[in-house]
């Protein structure tokens, strides 16, 4: 068994910790809160957390970086995806352009989670924003495919509560996701153009009359093809072997809501954690809303994709 180290890192609590994106070139995690809008970047070799806030937003859903475009992202931000431009230390970080908006008919919505696949496509859904009524409760969110030449989101599944863990196995070579109040993992085929077919129930994380102790939140994969869960209100992650739909792995953690995870390190060998403080039903005492560092999984991920958007003459 392996010899599993749970770390708090530097860093601020934060309200809703969200969007680890590791990035190889910088040898950094890139992350979000998601309701203070800002932006976060820990440092593997300085072990020193820098944060920006992003000019001109109210939400901060994820962040991706763009493929071949130093210091250049992409943003959820509420209803719209943006470019924006950080250096990763600075105290703020410019919005250049919006690159698309889902428009005033969705403008009680916000994007949630976000990421991208191998050919360089994000994928995002949306939920209802925190100052909506009954967020939490109503299915009126969607999961889209962003159309980067086009700058257009396409629709694939609607009827979402809440919008959230992403991530492609490559053991099965199936597309994998949670809408967090369905409290089960579906599975996708996905064709050539990047839509979704032959939707499967992978696993039910509780019966349907069973009462709600977590729900499930953001998602990874490693190189194996195992998924590992963050469970919010759950205090731990689970790993999931999607072959024979079985837990096969619960990591306990020292913190009640854990929002998402994300291999990183040198060696692709570190589980990060981000996680929440945010009041719901209870007050969250630290280390809530710290970057965890997870390490003796004895597991590997696979280098995070960036997104891919076409060249402009700007």
């Amino acid at each position: 068994m392996a010899n599993i180290e749970v770390e708090v890192l530097p860093g601020p609590f934060l309200q809703l910790g969200e969007g680890p994106h590791w990035d190889i070139e910088s040898q950094s995690l890139y992350y979000v809160c998601i309701l203070s809008g800002s932006l976060l970047r820990y440092d593997w070799k300085e072990n020193k957390t820098y944060s920006a806030t992003i000019e001109g937003t109210t939400y901060a859903s994820f962040v991706i970086p763009v493929k071949g475009q130093r210091g250049k992202f992409v943003v959820g931000s509420g209803t719209r995806l943006v470019l924006v431009s950080w250096d990763g230390q600075s105290a703020s970080a410019t919005i250049e352009r919006v690159l698309t908006d889902l428009g005033p008919e969705e403008a009680d919505h916000r994007f949630n989670d976000g990421k991208v696949d191998g050919q360089g496509r994000l994928y995002a859904g949306t939920m209802l924003a925190e100052d909506s009524h009954n967020h939490i409760e109503m299915d009126d969110g969607k999961l889209y495919r962003y159309e980067a030449g086009a700058g257009q989101m396409v629709p694939l599944k609607s009827k979402v509560h809440i919008s959230n863990g992403l991530t492609w196995s490559v053991r099965t070579q199936r597309f994998y996701y949670i809408d967090s109040f369905a409290f089960d993992i579906k599975e996708y085929t996905v064709d050539a153009d990047g839509n979704l077919t032959n939707e499967t129930v992978l696993i039910k994380l509780k019966d349907d009359e069973a009462p709600t102790e977590f729900i499930a939140d953001g998602m990874t994969s490693d190189t194996d093809g195992n998924l590992y869960v963050a469970m919010f209100s759950g205090s731990k992650i689970i790993k999931i072997n999607p072959e024979t739909a079985k837990i096969v792995q619960e990591i306990p953690l020292p913190v009640a809501q854990v929002t998402s995870v994300a291999f990183g390190g040198p060696e692709l060998d570190v589980l990060f954690a981000t996680t929440a403080a945010k009041e719901l039903s209870l007050p969250q005492e630290p280390p809530a809303g710290a970057l965890l560092r997870i390490t003796g999984l004895q597991a590997r991920g696979t280098p995070m994709n960036e997104v891919v958007l076409p060249t402009t003459s700007s």
